[in-house]
């Protein structure tokens, strides 16, 4: 049976991945943070075994390879988002961004490539259209989705030689914690700045909070991710990218054919950005 190892699986999309993964008979190891997490995974599926990983943790992620003896594919999927804008985030906030979402990819990956290699492996990367299209405060996200984009592209021109195919998929909103606290989390980013900086963008908290029940309701079920991150494992030409939902195909048809500025002015307008101050 193929092997994969599935970073960020506690939960939303790399949990659901895992399990449906392991349902159509993968060996699935399920990278977790906390050992709980994993025994709840092996709960559900005999074909799943946990391994505890944080994508930041140098010496975890070194020991990767001797947890794993062989491996067909890798799944990168842990990843954070960071909300503000980008003038108020503390330095600290858009560094941990930047590190759970793009270096830590770049280093399972390469703990992982003498398997990958020695299988003709694929990767796969869970982007965002986010990668593609950036919104107001999410910039720090976007920065970190738009690097992951280019670390994909760059590893599948690299590593053609030996066969490893990689593929990025691209959801907009999925109904996952992301997006069920997203409220909470932006309540705590407008805390999480100066007193200045939440005067000066106030309203552009306000004009963000009122998206977040459209969005909600928009956000794809997390399963039409999953069976993406399937389609790019197993096909038999995987494509380099995967854009989840019919809404972000148009989006980017429509953000492909309009000037900058009119793609500005109207991500401004949709996400509350205030005219003038």
């Amino acid at each position: 049976m193929p092997s994969v190892l599935i970073t960020g699986a506690s939960r939303g999309i790399g949990r659901t991945t895992a399990l449906r993964l392991a349902a159509s008979g993968w060996d699935v190891y399920a990278g977790v943070r906390r050992t709980e997490d994993g025994d709840e995974l092996r709960k559900e599926s005999s074909r799943i075994t946990p391994v505890v990983v944080d994508v930041t943790d140098a010496e975890q992620v070194a020991a990767l390879a001797a947890q794993v003896p062989t491996l067909d594919a890798l799944v990168n999927n842990a990843g954070v988002a960071v909300m503000g804008p980008l003038e108020g985030l503390p330095i600290e906030d858009v560094r941990r961004q930047l590190e759970i979402n793009v270096i830590g990819q770049v280093a399972v990956t390469q703990a992982l490539l003498p398997r990958l290699r020695a299988s003709r492996g694929r990767i796969v990367f869970t982007s965002s259209l986010s990668g593609r299209v950036v919104t107001p405060l999410t910039g720090a996200y976007n920065a970190s989705k738009f690097a992951l984009e280019a670390v994909a592209d760059a590893l599948r021109m690299e590593l053609r030689p030996w066969g490893i195919k990689v593929s990025l998929v691209e959801p907009a909103q999925v109904a996952t914690d992301i997006w069920h606290n997203a409220a909470d989390d932006l309540d705590q980013a407008e805390a999480s700045m100066t007193p200045a900086a939440r005067d000066l963008y106030r309203d552009h908290f306000a004009g963000f909070r009122k998206t977040i029940p459209l969005s909600q309701k928009l956000a794809a079920p997390v399963d039409d991710v999953a069976r993406s991150i399937e389609k790019a494992l197993t096909a038999r030409r995987p494509r380099a990218r995967y854009v989840v939902g019919i809404g972000p195909r148009a989006q980017l048809v429509m953000t492909g054919a309009s000037p900058t500025a009119v793609q500005d002015a109207v991500l401004r307008k949709a996400l509350g950005v205030p005219s003038r101050r």
